[in-house]
């Protein structure tokens, strides 16, 4: 276990050190009167204390992705921990902090505005229809995949239907109502039973009779059942998503950001949260390679079982754990997704309230905009949930994409250290390109094809990128400076 306990190390010395430099970079002002306390509604704009802002990000962001994804991920052998870890610090963290940290900045904007104000307003328009429809996409994800656990869990006492509905109705109350009347509440409790599972089977891996695959050279290989059909770049760098990057969390950090009473708390909220959220998908990665036996036997059991990886959680959540342990654990699973799926389906509200500058304090606007969201989820209930959940995650991680170009323009015109970002930037431009041309819900081309297809496109998007930035700061048509920001 020594590459796993190292692993969990080193996520937690990037938070005081790579976490630490990127604040410095971005340049926080403990005197700035922050969103909640400037435009306080009591509604969206409210000041909260620290502790709850940060269970309500980390849950916000800790859906099924650093679960599902990271048993899915383990599946390649242990370059998951790899990519779990510096994703994390150095994408991951950065994205979530910079995407938080700019929304505080402007006046808690979501982050389809905050894009917009960056890239243009061409990008704006694109990353209001892209993010609202992944959105919608999560809230569906995570109204299916935790009516589906609770309905197994209660050995299918009542219809699948009815907890779908339960669960429904909970997205409508957490999303119409004020942040502190439910969200705030409840978070803290289900923050609680995510921390006792991941605590409970990281007990469980130091103590029991297991072993975690080392990271050494002879595992640093795709163990994937048939790599040539799943190679390792660009599927392993889509599948772990919300353990070491996504894009969701841009979408959940403005939620925060207009509930931050200092900015000496972003690093705290926007970069710590990501950092344990990493810890979480190692410690499951970790769990799903070493239940089974090995990373092969790994792949046996879930070919076949259908590649389910809710299937794989629960298992190893009932026979790590014992029955109550187990049950805990299971509580943590299904209160993941959930509290990602409301706060999905706020977010959305909020970015069409940006949009058509409507205001949040009567409840009747909140319902207009919120009552088309949710009937568009229910009918994409009727489509097959894996065929969402392929789409989601590579839309995730081209949204998150677009996010560090976003980022690494506000650095470009401010003058900073843009290649914080435009590094993380490139990469997710060769995983996203590369993935829908390889990928079966994509144009399913050779392998050798696509290596050579999501490079050449990657080429033009930053050469594109150069273009933009030379032409704004040419004409003049963007003029960012700290006093503006």
């Amino acid at each position: 276990m020594i590459s796993f306990l190292i692993s969990i190390a080193v996520l937690i010395l990037g938070y005081f050190t790579y976490g630490k430099i990127v604040e410095r970079i971005f340049g926080i002002d403990k005197n700035r009167e922050t969103p909640a306390i400037k435009l306080r509604d009591d509604v969206d704009y409210l000041p909260l204390p620290a502790w709850r802002i940060f269970l309500i990000q980390f849950l916000n962001i800790a859906g099924l992705g650093p679960i599902f994804g990271a048993i899915a991920g383990a599946m390649f052998g242990p370059s998951a921990f790899l990519w779990i870890v510096l994703g994390s610090i150095f994408a991951g963290a950065v994205h979530d902090y910079f995407s938080g940290m700019l929304s505080l900045r402007h006046n808690g904007l979501s982050i389809s505005e905050v894009v917009g104000i960056y890239l243009g307003p061409n990008m704006k328009y694109f990353m209001r229809f892209f993010t609202i429809v992944l959105l919608i996409f999560v809230g569906t994800v995570f109204l299916m995949g935790p009516a589906k656990i609770i309905d197994e869990m209660t050995g299918n006492f009542w219809n699948l239907w009815v907890w779908v509905g339960i669960i429904l109705l909970y997205y409508i109350l957490s999303t119409l109502l004020p942040i502190n009347k439910m969200i705030s509440k409840i978070y803290p409790i289900f923050g609680l039973a995510m921390l006792l599972m991941a605590i409970g089977l990281l007990i469980a891996l130091l103590f029991g009779d297991y072993a975690i695959p080392e990271i050494v050279p002879a595992n640093l290989r795709n163990m994937t059942t048939n790599p040539t059909e799943t190679p390792m770049f660009p599927i392993l760098f889509i599948t772990i998503a919300c353990g070491a990057i996504s894009g969701f969390h841009a979408t959940q950090s403005p939620l925060m950001a207009r509930c931050i009473k200092n900015e000496t708390l972003g690093r705290k909220i926007f970069y710590g949260t990501m950092i344990t959220e990493g810890i979480v998908a190692l410690i499951w990665a970790a769990a799903a390679m070493a239940f089974f036996g090995n990373v092969d036997l790994l792949n046996d059991a879930m070919l076949a079982n259908n590649s389910n990886a809710a299937w794989a959680a629960n298992e190893i959540s009932a026979n790590m754990l014992g029955k109550v342990g187990g049950f805990l654990a299971l509580l943590g699973i299904v209160a993941a997704p959930i509290t990602s799926g409301d706060t999905a389906f706020r977010s959305a509200r909020l970015i069409l309230a940006d949009i058509f500058k409507t205001d949040q304090k009567k409840i009747k606007n909140r319902l207009y905009l919120s009552i088309p969201l949710f009937v568009i989820a229910f009918i994409l209930t009727q489509v097959d949930f894996g065929i969402i959940w392929r789409y989601f995650a590579w839309s995730n991680q081209t949204l998150a994409t677009v996010v560090l170009w976003a980022i690494t323009a506000y650095l470009t015109y401010t003058k900073k250290f843009y290649w914080i970002t435009l590094v993380p930037a490139l990469f997710m431009t060769m995983v996203c390109s590369t993935y829908i041309l390889v990928a079966p819900e994509g144009f399913e081309l050779d392998n050798t094809i696509s290596y050579v297809l999501g490079g050449i496109i990657t080429l033009i998007v930053c050469i594109l990128f150069m273009t933009l930035i030379v032409r704004k700061q040419k004409v003049h048509q963007i003029t960012v400076t700290e006093n503006i920001i």
